[in-house]
C-alpha cells in the first residue's frame, strides 16, 4: 500500500493532516482486537447520534449509510436505548483526550481503523481499550446468559468501546 494523505476540516480540527500506512481495517497491534468496526459501531447506535456528524467527508461514506444520527444527543439512538455519554469538556477535564484526536478514542479508533499509525498514541488507547474489559467480566458475573438488556449502561459502554456488549 502506498500512502495516503487525509486532510481534516472540521468543527474541532482545521487543516489536520494525517497519513494512512496500513490497509483499512487491518494491520492491528496483536493485542488489540476489536469485535466492530467503526461502521458496525455507527449502525448500532453509539453516542447518542451525536458523534462524527460534522466528520463524514473524513471517513468512508459506506460508514454512514445505516449510521444513526441525531441533530441533538438523543438516547433512544442508542442501541439499548440509555444515556451514554458526557460533555467532551468533562472528557478534557479528567485528561481522557490523547494526542490529535479531539473527540477521544473513538475518534482514534477511527483513524486507527482507517489506516493511521502514530506508535505513542496508538500503544496508550490501546491500553484503554484493554482496561476496558473489565466491564465485560462484571456483566458476565452479574447477568444470566441471553439476557443482552441486563445492565444496558455498561453493554453500551461496552459497544462504545468496540467490545461486544452481547456477552
Amino acid at each position: 500500500m502506498g500512502t495516503i494523505e487525509v486532510r481534516v476540516f472540521d468543527k474541532m480540527q482545521q487543516d489536520y493532516c494525517y497519513v494512512l500506512t496500513a490497509p483499512e481495517g487491518e494491520g492491528f497491534a496483536a493485542e488489540f482486537n476489536p469485535h466492530f468496526s467503526p461502521k458496525e459501531m455507527l449502525a448500532l447506535g453509539v453516542f447518542e447520534g451525536k458523534y462524527l456528524s460534522d466528520c463524514r467527508d473524513e471517513f468512508p461514506q459506506s460508514w454512514f449509510e445505516e449510521a444513526k444520527f441525531s441533530d441533538t444527543p438523543n438516547p433512544a439512538v442508542n442501541y439499548f436505548g440509555i444515556k451514554s455519554r458526557q460533555p467532551l469538556a468533562i472528557w478534557q477535564e479528567k485528561g481522557w483526550i490523547y494526542g490529535p484526536d479531539p473527540r477521544g478514542w473513538f475518534q482514534w479508533y477511527c483513524r486507527y481503523y482507517m489506516g493511521r499509525r502514530l506508535p505513542e498514541i496508538d500503544q496508550l488507547q490501546i491500553k484503554r481499550w484493554r482496561g476496558f474489559a473489565r466491564h465485560a467480566g462484571q456483566i458476565r458475573a452479574n447477568c444470566y446468559p441471553g439476557d443482552v438488556f441486563c445492565r444496558p449502561r455498561q453493554r453500551q459502554a461496552l459497544l462504545q468501546w468496540a467490545y461486544d456488549p452481547f456477552i
